[in-house]
């Protein structure tokens, strides 16, 4: 018959507590790095994708513009001569 060992009950439990709470403060260092990471980038004036995808949106279309009043100008100026 094998009896139980209390040291080697109180280190296995001692350890399951010690996992416990490394786990505890890897999820609170994590939420703390997050908040900051989220803080820093606010203050930088960052832009999002939505923004950054509408205003190359409008760039693209001032170019096609730009483009086609050229085209008119060129045969404006053709007529002309």
């Amino acid at each position: 018959m094998q009896t139980r060992n209390k040291f080697f009950d109180d280190m296995s439990q001692l350890m399951t507590n010690a996992m416990g709470v490394a786990q505890g403060a890897k999820t609170e260092a994590e939420t703390a790095m997050k908040g900051f990471i989220d803080r820093w980038m606010a203050d930088r004036d960052f832009v999002t994708r939505e923004e950054f995808d509408a205003v190359r949106a409008m760039a693209v279309k001032a170019r096609e513009e730009n483009a086609a009043l050229e085209a008119r100008i060129a045969a404006l100026e053709e007529k002309l001569k």
